[in-house]
């Protein structure tokens, strides 16, 4: 670890954290740490993540490749990727410690928070809030978190609320790239002024009812005045996004939604992401794909849960896997779509899931593919299967790419080692 010094005694190191419930901030680099560090060349950088998680896992017999390191054999479902072989990093035998539950831990995909009996009684920052929080104020959006079907979402706050997915890709559509009538955009910034009215209000309340609290109440409450804090700031950049004008794009807004087919569902929700992406109207994105009709893709008659539930079963292994592999191929369609514009080496991009068997609810060897960012792909990465590699790992190695110096991330135990290129 390396540190600034500031005067005979005293010193600061870069990666000086605030610690709280399972996630360690940085400070921001500050002026008197420049002359230290001005010697230090910044690692290449990341601009943007994708997490795309999937509720119903996949078969990882169909998704890991038998044989490790650069010349692995393709899987079954990796075959049709190929031509972006180098693109991307296969990771198996990794998960996160201390979290169980089977359909109930998809809270955790992206925070890791461990949970107790299948569930986080408090859940604790998600990657790409924690990205955005520190990064999403340089676009219109800060963040965009989506769901297929529903309005559950993986993504938490840092005080371990959830965030609403929004789940209409319609309504998406118009709201990255339709220009708002002159009254909406009143209507808005009306409702953006009194947000912060009333954030003006309760903070006065608060501040005068802190001086009766105790020493633990009152560190708590300052914790909460940082919050307020930080929604008056982003109340302040939306006000100012409502006046600019909306990118034109070519893409054509989605007509109607084929809830029969769910992976044509999430290549409707990925083109809107990829242009979001090229027009950076945000550079943080997750979709949960949580759908579960699937009769409309030929071949298949069964519910997308139910073929999960497979018990091994050869018919639904079948049905299961056409259904995977249009999931796994419309994900390598996105990168695909990135790697044309020139994006894909500066976005982070993450295919996971919070069950690593989903016949068994099991939520070791979680499937996770992981491409883009910078880092060295090309590759399989394998962990051991029975004592798996901390998740996290990988997670604080996204944050790192980005530049957000954290120490640790949830249960992390450092960076994932064979990404670094």
């Amino acid at each position: 670890m390396k540190k600034v010094y500031f005067g005979s005694n005293a010193s600061l190191s870069r990666r000086f954290v605030l610690r709280g419930t399972g996630v360690c901030l940085g400070l921001p680099v500050l002026d008197a740490m420049t002359p230290a560090f001005a010697s230090i060349p910044e690692p290449k950088t990341a601009k943007r993540f994708v997490g795309i998680s999937l509720a119903l896992g996949l078969h990882n017999p169909n998704l890991v490749p038998k044989t490790t390191g650069r010349d692995y054999k393709p899987s079954a479902y990796l075959e049709s990727l190929q031509d972006i072989r180098e693109e991307f990093t296969v990771v198996s035998g990794a998960s996160h410690p201390g979290v169980t539950g089977g359909h109930t831990a998809e809270g955790s995909i992206f925070s890791a928070c461990p949970n107790q009996r299948g569930t986080t009684s408090r859940n604790t920052i998600s990657l790409d809030q924690l990205m955005a929080r520190q990064l999403g104020h340089e676009t219109r959006f800060p963040s965009l978190v989506l769901n297929t079907n529903g309005q559950n979402s993986p993504c938490y706050t840092e005080n371990g609320a959830m965030i609403p997915a929004e789940d209409n890709a319609i309504r998406l559509f118009t709201k990255l790239f339709v220009e708002d009538s002159p009254k909406e955009q009143s209507r808005q910034a009306e409702l953006i002024r009194q947000g912060r009215s009333v954030m003006d209000v309760v903070g006065a309340e608060a501040k005068s009812l802190q001086r009766e609290l105790g020493p633990g109440d009152r560190s708590k409450l300052d914790a909460w005045f940082t919050s307020v804090r930080e929604l008056e700031q982003r109340l302040v950049a939306n006000e100012a996004w409502i006046q600019k004008p909306k990118p034109k794009v070519t893409l054509k807004a989605p007509r109607e939604i084929p809830r029969d087919n769910e992976v044509a569902v999430e290549r409707i929700f990925l083109d809107i992401m990829h242009m979001a992406l090229v027009t950076d109207s945000t550079r943080f994105i997750t979709l949960h794909v949580t759908g579960n009709n699937v009769n409309g893709i030929e071949g298949v008659d069964e519910s997308y849960h139910t073929l999960s539930h497979h018990g091994m079963d050869e018919e639904k292994l079948r049905q299961l896997a056409i259904v995977e592999q249009g999931v796994i191929n419309e994900w390598a369609g996105f990168l695909r779509r990135l790697k044309n514009d020139h994006l894909l080496s500066e976005t982070m991009v993450l295919l996971t899931s919070n069950l690593g068997n989903a016949s068994s609810h099991d939520n070791k060897n979680m499937p996770c593919l992981f491409a883009g960012g910078g880092f060295r792909h090309g590759q399989h990465i394998a962990f051991d299967q029975q004592n798996n590699h901390p998740l996290p790992n990988l997670f604080l190695s996204a944050l790192h790419r980005l530049g957000i110096e954290a120490e640790q991330f949830a249960t992390s135990t450092g960076e994932m080692n064979g990404l670094q290129v």
